[in-house]
């Protein structure tokens, strides 16, 4: 890792996602998470505030060192437990089987190099009652934008970390099974292919039962 992935662009993540915009889902999301949280991509801790006291703790995991150093600043003086983990979200979680209430997932998908892989681990990780919640941006329904998508992905990639644009976040979250509860999708202010958004609620899928 250079100098660049390990301490520049962790500063422009923390400044970019810290924006009126994500702030806006962050808040209208995350209160809905609910007893012990397991947090994939937790970054610099920017959902810490947004929790309601009806989580018990939140296990964060991160790849990046200096994120995570921002994240334990944050998470002091919180009114539950935080535990943070450097790891990839594709490596074994560290969280037993069937054990987690909510696992939220906030801007992450997009550069985890093997989404799939992460989400099952995610699925295994959540009680059979548990719930998925994500805000994520990803592939535009509109065929010229989802063009400009594939066009800039290549670089985008290079200069952001292994940052798509045009991961289609909605069907990667069923096909790791998952079943949609609450699905909403559209652009944030901002160029289109950097701002279509999905904001979603998710439960493990049980056999027999339907997408």
């Amino acid at each position: 890792m250079g100098f660049y992935s390990r301490y520049v662009l962790p500063g422009i993540i923390d400044v970019a996602m810290r924006n009126e915009e994500c702030a806006r889902l962050r808040a209208a999301w995350i209160r809905r998470a609910r007893g012990d949280v397991l947090e994939v991509g937790i970054g610099s801790g920017l959902n810490l505030p947004f929790y309601s006291p009806a989580v018990r703790s939140v296990c964060g995991v991160d790849p990046s060192a200096e994120l995570q150093r921002r994240a334990r600043e944050r998470a002091a003086g919180r009114p539950f437990p935080v535990k943070l983990f450097q790891q990839s979200a594709e490596e074994p979680l560290p969280v037993p089987e069937a054990s987690v209430d909510t696992v939220v997932v906030t801007w992450t998908l997009c550069s985890i190099p093997d989404p799939r892989r992460a989400l099952e681990r995610i699925r295994r990780a959540l009680k059979a009652d548990g719930r998925l919640i994500f805000l994520e941006h990803g592939r535009a329904p509109d065929a010229a934008v989802a063009a400009w998508q594939d066009r800039l992905t290549p670089l985008w990639r290079r200069i952001g970390g292994g940052c798509h644009l045009n991961r289609p976040v909605d069907q990667l979250v069923a096909a790791a099974g998952f079943r949609m509860l609450e699905l909403q999708a559209g652009y944030l202010p901002g160029p289109r292919p950097m701002t279509y958004t999905f904001q979603g609620l998710a439960e493990p899928r049980q056999p027999g039962l339907e997408l």
